[in-house]
Formats: structure tokens, sequence, C-alpha cells
């Protein structure tokens, strides 16, 4: 049986109690599906952690069914093109740094969905370069930018 992303995490949203519709948009590497709730400020949870459990539920589910679905990315009302935004500004924002001062900017603790925007953001830059690091005590990381040499 072939997976079926859109009905997947409909079917998910409704056993946990929150009517929703949810919009399949095509993406260069998978699928969007954008989510239309009154709740949504639940379903995203703080820092939006509520949308990444959702999101990661939703691609095991779909893995499991058919491992050759495409990754999907899940979205409640825009927040992760606006939280995209707000990350790109800030890798901009510490690159900026880095090249005016010449020293080695520490971003906070980000979860990998989010480290992987920065990394991207920053992988074209000429004197910039990232890397992830270990921070104790947490399952996230923090990038390190420095200049490149």
């Amino acid at each position: 049986m072939p997976a079926e992303p859109k009905v997947t995490l409909q079917k998910i949203l409704e056993l946990l109690g929150f009517p929703a519709t949810v919009e399949e948009h095509r993406l260069e590497d998978g699928l969007l599906l954008d989510v239309k709730a009154d709740d949504s400020g639940r379903l995203i949870g703080r820092q939006g952690q509520a949308l990444s459990d959702l999101q990661y539920i939703t691609n095991r589910i779909l893995f499991q069914q058919d491992p050759t679905v495409p990754k999907v990315t899940v979205d409640i009302g825009g927040y992760r093109a606006q939280a995209r935004e707000a990350l790109v500004k800030k890798a901009k924002e510490a690159a900026e740094k880095v090249r005016r001062w010449g020293d080695v900017v520490e971003l906070e603790p980000l979860n990998a969905f989010d480290r992987r925007i920065i990394h991207q953001a920053l992988k074209d830059d000429p004197s910039i370069e990232t890397h992830s690091v270990e921070v104790e005590g947490t399952e996230k990381k923090a990038i390190l930018l420095r200049p490149k040499h």
C-alpha cells in the first residue's frame, strides 16, 4: 500500500484531538504539508518542539509504510518559513561579526533541522566556515563560525 502523507498527517492530528486541514505542496527535496488549525500554538510548541516531533512521527510512520516515500516537512501557519528567515538573518549577522573582528562566533545550541539551515545559509560564503560542536548535557549542538584560511 503506497504511503499517503497528507492523509497520514490528518489522521495523526485527528487522533491527537486537533481538527485541521492539511495542504500538500511538492518541494525539490520532498513534500511540504502545511497545517491549518485553530490551536496552532499548541501544535507548534515551545521553540517549535511539538512541530518538530510531529514531523518526526509523520516521517517515521510514512517510512514504515513505504521506504521510498519522499521526506516530509510539516509546517503550521507559515511558522517554519518565519523561523527559517530569522535563522538565516542570525547566521548572516554572525558571519559579519566574524569578518569584522576575525574572532570565532558561537551560536546557541540548535536542533539538527535548524543547524542545517545555518550551514546552508553560509555554505557559499568564501570567508566563513561553520562547524557543529557537541554541547554537554543536551542533544543539541552549537555552531561555530570562524574565518576561512
